[in-house]
C-alpha cells in the first residue's frame, strides 16, 4: 500500500524492542518505503530522541496514547516519513499497576490520518509483544484505508 502510493514509513518502539521493524524488513523490497525505526525503551530515549514531552511522561506516563502519539510524531519529524507508527506498553511479567496492568499497550499512527488506541492484551511477555505488532499493523492499515 505504501509503495503504490509513493509513501514512506518510520517506527518508534518501546515494549516491542524492534519487532515491528523486524517484521517490516522481512518483506522483500521494504526499503522502497521503510525509513527505519527508533527503539526508545528507556524514558530518556523517548525524551531525547523522539521529543516526547516531560509533562506527558509525568502526567500520562510512558504507557499512554499521548506518549505513543508523541513518539510517532517524533520519529516522523526525524525521518520525514509520510506515516509513522509507535508502540509503548507493559509486556510484563512485572511493572503493571491496577490502572495499567501488564498487557496494556498503546499504539499511535502519525500522518495524514492520525489514530491511537489502547489495548489490554492477554498472555505472557512474548504473546503481548507479538500481538502488539499485529495490532500496530492493523492500525496502520486502518489509517491508510481512511485517507
Amino acid at each position: 500500500m505504501l509503495r503504490s502510493a509513493g509513501e514512506t514509513l518510520a517506527v518508534a518502539e518501546s515494549c516491542t524492542g524492534g519487532w515491528l521493524g523486524r517484521d517490516i524488513t522481512s518483506v522483500p523490497g521494504a526499503s522502497a518505503s521503510f525509513w527505519g525505526g527508533i527503539i526508545a525503551y528507556d524514558n530518556s530515549a523517548k525524551l531525547n530522541l523522539l521529543a516526547v514531552s516531560p509533562e506527558t511522561l509525568a502526567v500520562q506516563g510512558a504507557v499512554s496514547e499521548a506518549t505513543a502519539a508523541e513518539m510517532a510524531s517524533g520519529v516522523a519529524a526525524l525521518s520525514g516519513a509520510t506515516w509513522s507508527v509507535a508502540i509503548t506498553g507493559l509486556a510484563g511479567p512485572s511493572g503493571g499497576t491496577r490502572d495499567k496492568p501488564v498487557g496494556t499497550v498503546c499504539l499511535a499512527v502519525a500522518g495524514p490520518v492520525p489514530l491511537s488506541r489502547t489495548y489490554l492484551l492477554p498472555g505472557d511477555r512474548e504473546k503481548v509483544r507479538r500481538e502488539a505488532v499485529t495490532r500496530a499493523f492493523g492500525l496502520l492499515v486502518e489509517a491508510l484505508e481512511s485517507r
